[in-house]
């Protein structure tokens, strides 16, 4: 076993958590039999301060450097993925309480794709997120009037998550009223329920008429969150994840099965998963957008206000606690200019250029280097370092060589003005497994997918947790296709769930009117 003095430390006693038990909702490893890399945190600060894009756009400074961009995967899959982690995990311990025995945390989501995150308790028990006269379907939210460069805008029905009068979104996980853009996805999905519940409920053979299954004693409700859910799993798997993951590595767990997260009789999350591998979606995240034709760059369209920084997209939640105040004609609710237009987020209409994710490289934006409103250290990158080493992840050479995958070179990690930092404290042997990843997409795929390392780790978990689920489609119906309509039939997309809510781009008039219900929220 590698001594401490070289940044490895020996778990042992009660610390010494299992990858394998029976307890759900809980964090535990995937790589118990590997030591824990703890190197110093002085050096996982430079490293964090490296780690970050200065460059931007020559041509406009409020644009973040093309050659920064992943053109393979539209940037509304960053959110969807932050909109995944929130229903599979929610720790709500801090950065400080954070100790190498994962198993004392506890995930207060179940560890499954089942939008938990969503339906919450469902209709009885959180009556407050559905309609009072129809329990069947969510609540929907409102939005303020506001205007855009030629006056007033007024849009039909109502596009905002609903909120209380304290302006906070009643949601099932709070979180997901964290930005503008998450806010939005789960938006999405909320009118994708309400949308198929419509179409359950709709006499057979009539337009738009979802026909129902003969399955005793199953509600409505119940028929919806089952198509929701299958729908949902099935764009995660082959529309988000076969876009970033290694396809050789996805189609070695698929075809042997996975090797190295195991578990005996329910799933749990595993803090090389949660802490390293699926905090890609940190590097995808731009510092400003092109949000909808109000908020967008001048060269796009001389009328827009501003684009969309994260600062305003943070701003524009009741979580953020900065939205706009009250004032006349003001709800506190989301205003009409910052619905999403969702043609610039996904590949829905090809007139329209989509904003671009980041590529996956160990960079973030400039943003991300100082947080607001948070205890030091404000960089992003720094407390997901520090978060490793409090946890104990091992590094990711060791996890590649016990995985039978070669790891990175030296000279590989030292590559770039980051990893000149890594080689300064002898990273360039043996590496912070969330870095590790990150450097790998780079070398291995240029960015435009993880590696073999960070690939293996997510292909098994999701696989796991699918085969942990009994309610899951690849449990319940393996051969399972989507049902629903889509661009391709036996498939479904992102793109094509926004073109079934028939809600595109409402403040253009892209959207179909929401009915008016006397009981659903004011």
């Amino acid at each position: 076993m590698p001594s401490p003095q070289h940044g490895f430390s020996v778990r042992n006693g009660d610390n010494t958590p299992q990858g394998a038990f029976s307890e759900t909702g809980k964090f535990g490893r995937m790589f118990p039999e590997l030591p824990a890399f703890t190197p110093s945190i002085e050096s996982l600060t430079a490293l964090g301060n490296a780690m970050t894009d200065d460059r931007t756009d020559p041509t406009d400074p409020a644009r973040d450097h093309p050659d920064g961009d992943n053109r393979n995967v539209p940037a509304g899959f960053t959110y969807l993925g932050q909109f995944v982690d929130h229903d599979l995990t929610f720790d709500p311990t801090s950065l400080k309480e954070k100790r190498v025995d994962p198993q004392a945390v506890v995930n207060f989501r179940t560890p499954a794709l089942d939008l938990d995150s969503v339906y919450g308790a469902g209709p009885d028990d959180q009556p407050y997120l559905f309609q009072l006269g129809d329990k069947d379907k969510f609540l929907i939210g409102k939005n303020d009037a506001s205007p855009d460069a030629n006056g007033p805008l007024n849009v039909k029905g109502r596009h905002d998550v609903p909120r209380g009068p304290n302006r906070i979104a009643l949601l099932g996980d709070p979180r997901n009223d964290e930005n503008l853009l998450v806010a939005q996805t789960h938006l999405a999905i909320l009118k994708f329920h309400n949308k198929i519940v419509d179409g359950l409920k709709k006499p057979a053979g009539t337009p738009g008429a979802i026909p129902r299954k003969a399955e005793i004693g199953k509600t409505i409700f119940e028929e919806a969150r089952q198509l929701v859910v299958w729908h949902y799993q099935w764009i995660v798997v082959f529309d988000f994840l076969d876009r970033i993951l290694d396809p050789n590595q996805v189609n070695a767990v698929l075809n042997e099965g996975r090797k190295f997260y195991k578990f005996d009789t329910f799933p749990f999350i595993p803090v090389e998963f949660s802490v390293a591998a699926y905090r890609l979606g940190h590097t995808m995240i731009r510092s400003s957008y092109d949000y909808n034709r109000v908020f967008t760059f001048k060269d796009i369209s001389p009328n827009s206000f501003a684009p969309a920084t994260l600062g305003l997209l943070f701003n524009f939640t009741g979580k953020s606690r900065r939205m706009p105040p009250d004032g006349p004609g003001l709800d506190n609710r989301l205003p009409t200019n910052w619905i999403i237009d969702w043609r610039r987020f996904f590949e829905i209409d090809p007139a329209i250029k989509v904003n671009h994710a980041r590529k996956l490289d160990p960079f973030l934006v400039n943003p991300l280097k100082n947080l607001p409103n948070v205890p030091a250290p404000s960089s992003l990158a720094v407390r997901n370092l520090l978060r490793g080493r409090s946890l104990g992840l091992p590094s990711g050479q060791s996890v590649a060589r016990f995985t039978n995958l070669k790891p990175l070179s030296p000279s590989e990690i030292a590559s770039g003005p980051d990893g000149a930092v890594a080689k300064r404290f002898g990273f360039d042997k043996e590496t912070p497994l969330w870095y590790y990843i990150l450097k790998e997409a780079e070398v291995q795929q240029k960015g435009l997918r993880l590696g073999e390392v960070g690939s293996r780790i997510i292909a098994e978990v999701f696989l796991g947790l699918f085969e942990g689920d009994s309610e899951s489609f690849f449990v319940r119906n393996r051969q399972w296709k989507p049902t629903l309509p889509s661009q391709v039939p036996g498939k479904f997309t992102m793109a094509d769930l926004i073109r079934f809510t028939e809600e595109i781009s409402p403040i253009d008039g892209l959207a179909a009117p929401a009915p008016e219900n006397e009981n659903a929220e004011d």
